[in-house]
């Protein structure tokens, strides 16, 4: 959404954000000159407050600030937000970003929206079968910066940073820490590489950029077990970066990117990725195949849960220089063509448009 502003305002659209007063999302929304209303989900001890409050809250707000249409910019604020806008007869959008199992009430909810927006095919159809409106409900691929990711020659300064010498091959993955991303079938595919071919792939370093956000426990287990996966031959080439705010840096120092993601609805990193033109190596899940389609020659798409193709893959675009500058390319004509964020921000001012009516 961030993305987006620039070309709203140049659109003749005013946003207004209601979100945290302070954290990241504040600052960014303050470097791009967008006004912000203060509006949180939680009191001061951190307790989330209750859905009848919440929807209390933003009603007041609504009423004092009069917005011409109310966006929600996520599954669950449009569930909240769905049966608010409805009853003070606002025209809203809700923006679905998820593959997730929804309740009926929750359908219920979003279906009180006047338009839906899904971030790709594969989110729309999973929630129309699940009951949303299919007559509401439109795709809308998110944009990326093509100015901020681009293809550009290595400087080798992640290499110095981690201490590796410079002609040691980079495989990443960028993500949140969690079962969903498939960290930890990447961590058994370069464990595969090291133990069966090690040759000339002795030399790969694998790098896992992102951090664990959830709390439970299932998710801490995750991720130590990721982290007890560096042992053996991977001792010293399974790197945790951690969070990490020079991502489109980062991108241009990979030999490649490989994305082992259980479900994916549109991944952002896949768009950095192909804007970067940077070789993929991705699993068939979700909206990727939407990024890369097939016949496109953009990128080597595997099944998920399967370690063993994941490695191949890998293995072979390590070996390949002129088949990674192929897919590099190609992936870099597939952002140009249908992923650039103005044109993203044109399409998602129509939609205003046409939900708010003359």
């Amino acid at each position: 959404m961030l993305a987006t502003f620039e070309g709203l305002q140049t659109a003749g659209l005013v946003p207004t954000v209601a979100g945290p007063s302070t954290g990241p999302l504040a600052d960014a929304l303050r470097r791009q000159s967008v006004a912000r209303l203060p509006f949180s989900l939680h009191d001061a001890n951190g307790k989330r407050l209750p859905q009848a409050r919440l929807r209390e809250q933003l009603a007041r707000m609504i009423r004092r600030q009069r917005p011409d249409l109310l966006h929600a910019n996520s599954l669950s604020m449009g569930r909240l937000s769905g049966p608010v806008a409805a009853e003070l007869g606002l025209p809203s959008i809700a923006h679905l970003r998820d593959i997730i199992k929804l309740s009926r009430q929750a359908v219920a909810d979003l279906n009180r929206h006047t338009r839906l927006l899904a971030v790709s095919r594969a989110v729309r159809d999973s929630h129309v079968a699940g009951g949303l409106a299919a007559e509401k409900t439109r795709v809308l691929h998110n944009g990326v910066d093509l100015r901020q990711f681009q293809p550009r020659p290595p400087s080798g300064y992640l290499h110095r940073q981690l201490g590796l010498p410079p002609e040691a091959p980079l495989v990443g993955t960028i993500g949140q820490i969690c079962l969903r991303k498939g960290q930890d079938v990447l961590a058994r595919a370069a464990a595969i590489l090291a133990n069966d071919l090690p040759g000339d792939l002795a030399d790969v370093h694998y790098l896992i950029v992102g951090q664990r956000y959830s709390g439970k426990g299932e998710s801490r287990q995750f991720e130590a077990d990721l982290h007890a996966a560096a042992t053996g031959p991977l001792a010293e080439r399974l790197h945790f970066l951690g969070d990490r705010d020079d991502v489109d840096r980062i991108l241009n120092e990979l030999t490649l990117l490989a994305h082992p993601a259980r479900q994916e609805p549109l991944g952002r990193v896949l768009l950095e990725s192909a804007a970067a033109g940077v070789a993929v190596v991705a699993t068939d899940v979700g909206g990727t195949r939407e990024i890369f389609p097939p016949g496109s020659q953009s990128a080597r798409l595997v099944p998920p849960h399967d370690p063993d193709s994941l490695a191949w893959a890998i293995a072979e675009l390590i070996r390949d220089e002129s088949l990674r500058e192929r897919l590099g390319a190609a992936a870099r004509c597939r952002a140009e063509e249908d992923f650039d964020a103005p044109r993203a921000a044109a399409a998602l001012a129509d939609h205003y448009r046409q939900v708010i009516g003359p």
